[in-house]
């Protein structure tokens, strides 16, 4: 790679306590190898099932059926193909993308840029703090005032997390996974959906574009699936592993760390529907299309379903959901502000400055509209997201299609090709949302 590729050498790497740290074996078999990669994708895949997704999928099953099941296909494609050149950046350059923006843009560019990924960190916290909230509530009876403020105390188990090692963090993720899974196959069990409608909802459908509800509420998937601080979390992730940096290596680690992304990503993508196909099944069918608060899906489970386990299930697979997403909005807080303006926080500090952002809007909400403001307000924060996307994707395409920047490694063209039009579809639907709201 030429020296004048890149404005400077590479920095202390972002997440330093755990650069590096997990060996990947050289001489060990390909699988065994690709064994040792697996993590930093099931990381990823939390922001793709966090609490913000379920109120999208729920209110869009509840309002439209299972037509908004091909947004849910579509957005998971789209994630799937952006984590790969995140991969792609880490491994090539050794630069997580938050340290290619201040490499590459003067100051002028890239601090809007770090500000626009904050509040996107901020927009995911919320929802993870009304989520966390609600799950609590609805298991416990805690009510949301005093919920909330029960989450920031989740930084003692990131604390902890940390110390133990990056595997106990990853294993801690992969753990709640499961349990969010196992939850859903219950429900979706019992809710016993229409599959031939299913399978058609994966199906395009040009009123996703014409109808205002519906788009703002496919942009609200789209924002809530490809989140942007994924993209710089999945940059700075794929450095834990210690793979070698000759060239056959750094491509073999691409080539796993992608592998890892896309099996972890299709998890995801089943969570999400199982929530959409759950919402659609119990609400839509039976006329309930108002269902935009996770709390009332809650309550309707039981006689809809018939069964009193399924609001259990439903709360415990929330709460799970939010602290998965806890600890990875924490890292990526981590790597975007050590990576724009090298200012390096411990864990518990930047998490609190975060969830302190978060907390101040969602009590305000809950203290002025009750419970039933923060079904809206997650849809919200989420819809931000995805206006916040393009300022995360469109550098990071740049970056990777530069063989200058990424010498042998650049990526094909085809791919920034893909990416490059996932840019625009974004772009374009964010302009015709604000058209429709502001005509």
């Amino acid at each position: 790679m030429s020296r004048s590729a890149w404005r400077h050498e590479r920095d202390t790497p972002s997440l330093s306590e755990v650069f590096r740290t997990i060996a990947v074996g050289g001489g060990t078999t390909r699988f065994r190898r690709f064994l040792s990669f697996i993590g930093p994708g099931y990381l990823v895949a939390v922001g793709y099932m966090d609490p913000g997704n379920w109120a999208t999928s729920l209110a869009g099953g509840a309002a439209f059926g299972y037509t908004l099941l091909f947004v849910a296909l579509l957005s998971n494609i789209m994630a799937i193909l952006l984590q790969s050149l995140c991969a792609r950046l880490a491994v090539a350059s050794g630069r997580d993308l938050a340290q290619a923006c201040r490499d590459a843009y003067p100051r002028w560019v890239s601090i809007p840029l770090w500000i626009f990924a904050e509040l996107a960190i901020i927009a995911t916290d919320l929802a993870e703090v009304i989520g966390t909230a609600i799950g609590l509530n609805l298991l416990f009876g805690i009510p949301l005032e005093i919920g909330i403020f029960i989450t920031a105390a989740d930084v003692f188990l990131i604390l902890w997390l940390q110390n133990k090692g990056f595997r106990w963090v990853e294993a801690f993720i992969i753990a709640l996974l499961g349990t969010i899974t196992v939850c859903f196959g219950v429900l979706i069990a019992q809710a016993d959906p229409e599959w031939g409608a299913v399978i058609a909802g994966f199906a395009p459908s040009r009123e996703i574009i014409g109808n205002p509800d519906m788009l703002y509420l496919a942009l609200g998937i789209i924002g809530a699936t490809v989140m942007p601080h994924n993209l710089y979390l999945h940059s700075g992730i794929v450095q834990t592993r210690a793979y070698g940096l000759d060239l056959p290596s750094k491509r073999e680690a691409l080539r796993l760390a992608t592998w890892d992304s896309t099996v972890a990503l299709m998890f995801a993508l089943l969570i999400n529907c199982a929530i959409l196909i759950l919402a659609a099944a119990a609400f839509y069918t039976v006329g309930e299309t108002e269902v935009t608060e996770i709390d009332k899906a809650h309550l309707l489970l039981a006689p809809l379903l018939g069964s009193e386990i399924a609001p259990v299930l439903f709360g415990l697979a929330l709460l799970c959901s939010g602290l998965n997403s806890t600890v990875t909005a924490t890292m990526a807080g981590q790597i975007v502000m050590e990576g724009f303006i090298k200012l390096r926080l411990k864990p518990w500090q930047r998490r609190l400055i975060t969830r302190g952002f978060a907390i101040l809007p969602a009590t305000a909400v809950i203290l002025v509209y009750g419970s039933e403001g923060t079904g809206q307000l997650l849809i919200l924060s989420q819809v931000v997201l995805s206006f916040q996307l393009p300022f995360a994707i469109v550098p990071l395409v740049m970056f990777t299609a530069s063989r200058a920047k990424m010498g042998p490694m650049v990526s094909p063209r085809w791919l920034t090709g893909l990416c490059a039009l996932i840019a625009v579809i974004i772009i374009v639907l964010n302009v015709n949302l604000l058209a429709t709201v502001l005509g």
